[in-house]
């Protein structure tokens, strides 16, 4: 296959205005819907591919999103629109950063400049957006077995005709969940399409054996041709039932597994398998999906694309184009501001302290489930990769395979990003949390993330983790505060130890502080007061630092006291006896929900300590967060410094000027 570079003109003209290939009969602006696109003849579907990757590449420079993934599946978008009657067909796509194309096809195209954007198109596709997005599918590795239960709600609802079709990729398959959907697949009448988008990769490199075996597998077109034939034959003269069908199937397959020396897994579970074939010929996959689309039983239509196809830079380097930011579409120039005399981010603290950590420490390992640049595991991987584990889409095994090596010596660093880590919370309880086992998950992302919107907001940890036994749950304020927790969860005895912390820079230029142990479950005073406490948790403090600052210097006579508490588990009951004695008025403040978060932990402690004393709560709402920018959505929700500024001036105020009414006050 060649690559053709593409190379996006820029544009002055509105996004709902005309934008013609010069030279070129088609516009994206004449293909609202799918419908419009299968009015179209075969011929004509290259250059709508090319198209809509000028749209995606022009687009995404300007208004940064995920790239390389849409790129790489366009040929397979548009097939499958073209050949399935969308939106009474379903189409199930996994890992949803791969579905730019599909937004644009499906009348979101005049709007596409808003993706990502606060009250803009979601960043991943939902049913609440679309009658032609199907679930939600911001995480991975869901799509077959969504697929399947409406393949079979199809079926029971007299909806027959229905056909259903996964989009699986991205590394997905190595996820646990994918092979229990396939294992339900094979067991259950139904019709399903599955459509393997192997690009071997997920957002790093794909690793693990499965992508080995799909890297290796192959199967002769001119024989999945012939024997598609003879089925049809054999079925249109009453020969071939369903009994029939599925013992000739394993007849069959185990005859080629002889022949070729190759096993194929999916046909091993009665699932028919096709290809791999090129997923880069749309008018190919017209073909063959049309051939496909009538058969009876489930199937799987394995197609190698590249990521990032269509777009150089992004073929060159898909994991550093897989969400590149702001660039330029004709040089392929990243445009990053300067990092000079700015706080680096919590990642790149991580990933340093990790490898210092490392070298000090032997029993120290790293693990990873397919995020080592995203969360700087990299950094260690580089310098002792014998010691550091990709485990692939697979949060449930990471931990579990973390628990496996503390049990016999060793100290994981599991570094799952918060959002993703809700697929393992059985495996902490059972495989880590039972048996206090020295593992420490760093829960990356935590908080409000932004733009990628309520599938990826690290809102429930705290809320999620605070009810099991044996855990020490922590958040630092700032970088110094990772490098002293990371430090002090890898000394011997500290057990099964939480560190959750938000994307992006910090607050401290200079970081590399000398290492520090911190006392489990103690906080820390940051500021004497009056009437007023507020009592913080993670990176929250520093919003709330700027509000006492900014409203000190209105109200000097005025001045809350903050409180760092550092620990969400165990509780600083010193602090909170202290705070229960000394102030009217106790403000929590938090970036999860606060529905069973860090303020109903305050609460709780004071309820069962006799103390009646009001409390304000600031954290996420008991609703999804969506997309927009972070400084966007603190605003939102409360949490931002203005906003705490805003309720400390309404709290004082009832202080000095109403008689307290005694009931707590929860926001």
């Amino acid at each position: 296959m060649t690559t053709k570079n593409i190379t996006v003109q820029p544009s002055n003209k509105s996004d709902g205005e005309n934008r013609k290939t010069e030279g070129s009969g088609l516009s994206l602006e004449t293909i609202n819907y799918p419908s419009d696109l299968r009015k179209l003849p075969v011929a004509d579907l290259p250059e709508v591919c090319r198209l809509l990757r000028e749209r995606i590449v022009s687009e995404v420079a300007v208004n940064p999103g995920h790239l390389a993934s849409s790129l790489g599946v366009t040929e397979i978008t548009v097939a499958l629109h073209y050949v399935f009657n969308t939106p009474y067909d379903r189409i199930v796509w996994d890992v949803g950063h791969q579905a730019y194309g599909h937004k644009i096809l499906t009348g979101r195209r005049d709007r596409f400049c808003m993706n990502r954007k606060l009250n803009g198109i979601m960043p991943f596709p939902s049913p609440k957006e679309s009658e032609y997005d199907t679930c939600t599918c911001g995480h991975a590795s869901n799509s077959i077995s969504v697929a399947l239960g409406m393949a079979v709600a199809a079926r029971l609802t007299g909806n027959d005709d229905r056909h259903v079709i996964a989009v699986i990729g991205d590394g997905a398959m190595s996820g646990g969940l994918a092979f229990e959907g396939l294992n339900n697949v094979s067991s259950s009448p139904n019709d399903l399409l599955i459509v393997l988008n192997d690009n071997d990769m997920s957002i790093d490199r794909a690793v693990g054996g499965m992508e080995k075996y799909l890297l290796n597998l192959d199967t002769n077109e001119t024989y999945n041709k012939l024997r598609f034939k003879v089925s049809r034959w054999l079925h249109s003269k009453g020969l071939l039932s369903d009994d029939r069908r599925n013992g000739i199937i394993r007849l069959n397959n185990a005859l080629k597994s002889v022949i070729s020396h190759q096993q194929n897994v999916f046909e091993g579970m009665n699932i028919r398998y096709f290809g791999p074939f090129d997923g880069h010929d749309v008018k190919e996959l017209v073909r063959i999906m049309n051939q496909l689309k009538n058969m009876k039983g489930p199937k799987l239509l394995h197609l190698h694309t590249v990521k990032g196809k269509g777009y150089k830079p992004a073929e060159d380097n898909a994991t550093l184009w897989h969400a590149p930011g702001n660039f330029d579409p004709e040089t392929g120039k990243r445009i990053v501001g300067d990092s000079t005399n700015k706080p680096p981010k919590f990642q790149e603290v991580f990933g340093k302290t990790l490898l210092e950590l490392a070298k000090m420490n032997p029993r120290i390992v790293g693990v990873t489930p397919a995020m080592p640049t995203g969360c700087s595991m990299n950094i260690m991987m580089e310098a002792m990769p014998e010691r550091t584990f990709d485990v692939g889409i697979a949060e449930g095994h990471a931990v579990t395979f973390s628990a496996g090596m503390a049990n016999d010596g060793l100290l994981p660093f599991c570094n799952i990003y918060s959002a993703f880590a809700q697929r393992s919370y059985d495996n902490i309880i059972h495989d880590v949390a039972i048996l206090k086992l020295p593992v420490v998950l760093c829960l990356d992302r935590a908080g409000l993330v932004g733009e990628d919107g309520a599938t990826h907001h690290g809102a429930f940890d705290m809320a999620a983790l605070r009810p099991i036994p044996n855990l020490v749950i922590s958040a630092p304020m700032d970088e110094m505060e990772l490098r002293h927790l990371m430090y002090t969860a890898q000394l011997e005895g500290k057990g099964s130890f939480v560190i959750r912390y938000p994307r992006g820079r910090g607050s401290n230029i200079e970081w590399q502080c000398p290492f520090e142990e911190v006392p489990i479950g103690k906080g820390r005073k940051l500021r004497d007061g009056n009437s007023v406490a507020i009592l913080s948790i993670g990176t929250t403090g520093v919003d709330v630092e700027k509000a006492i600052d900014s409203l000190s210097e209105e109200r000097p006579d005025i001045s809350p006291a903050h409180y760092d508490m550092r620990f969400v588990k165990p509780i600083d009951e010193d602090i909170l006896s202290e705070v229960a004695q000394s102030f009217k008025h106790i403000v929590t403040v938090e970036d999860g929900v606060r529905t069973g978060g860090f303020g109903t932990a305050v609460m709780e402690w004071l309820s069962e300590h006799g103390y009646s004393i009001p409390v304000t709560r600031l954290g996420l709402p008991d609703s999804f967060v969506e997309q927009g920018t972070v400084t966007q959505l603190k605003e939102i929700v409360g949490i931002d410094s203005e906003s705490i500024k805003r309720l400390l001036t309404r709290q004082l105020a009832n202080l000095f000027f109403r008689k307290p009414k005694g009931t707590p006050c929860q926001h």
